[in-house]
């Protein structure tokens, strides 16, 4: 069974609170710097039954395959909240209620400061970008090195 407590741990170990930046689209005219906050929790292959019960226990998100093409690295599957609504609505006040026991905690504080802006649909102006750009720099200290800009990835989405 799964519990609020395991999903913290998971998160605390295996979790991601990742900010996207996109540039405009050149080809929808008017179109402006897009901000997009993410969850995600990845897990090896075999793990997937896990993801699965996550994403009931939420209630929301999306559970995808993810192939792997670095070495050593094995296949995965990843549990996504992508829907900002779903961002506001139960993943913060979830995180609110049962707070991170990690180092993660500070990432998670600045992952919602980034949430509660587009929230709040401050984030169009470059000054907001500029400022949600010093906020992500402060996230994931001593990680590898993230992209700006991310891509469409070549993930599958199963559920």
């Amino acid at each position: 069974m799964i519990t609020a407590d395991y999903i913290v741990g998971l998160t605390d170990g295996e979790g991601c609170f990742y900010i996207n930046i996109r540039p405009p689209n050149k080809r929808y005219k008017g179109s402006r710097v897009g901000v997009e906050t993410h969850f995600y929790i990845k897990l090896r292959e075999d793990d997937l039954p896990l993801l699965k019960k996550v994403k009931n226990f939420l209630k929301c998100g999306a559970v995808y395959f993810q192939k792997e093409k670095r070495e050593n690295h094995s296949h995965c599957y990843r549990f996504e909240i992508n829907s900002q609504k779903d961002i506001q609505e139960v993943l913060i006040p979830f995180f609110d209620k049962n707070p991170l026991k990690s180092k993660k905690k500070e990432n998670y504080k600045i992952f919602r400061k980034v949430a509660m802006i587009i929230r709040d649909g401050n984030y169009k102006s470059d000054k907001s970008i500029r400022k949600i750009q010093k906020l992500k720099s402060q996230m994931n200290s001593g990680a590898r090195p993230v992209r700006e800009i991310r891509s469409p990835g070549g993930n599958v989405k199963l559920t």
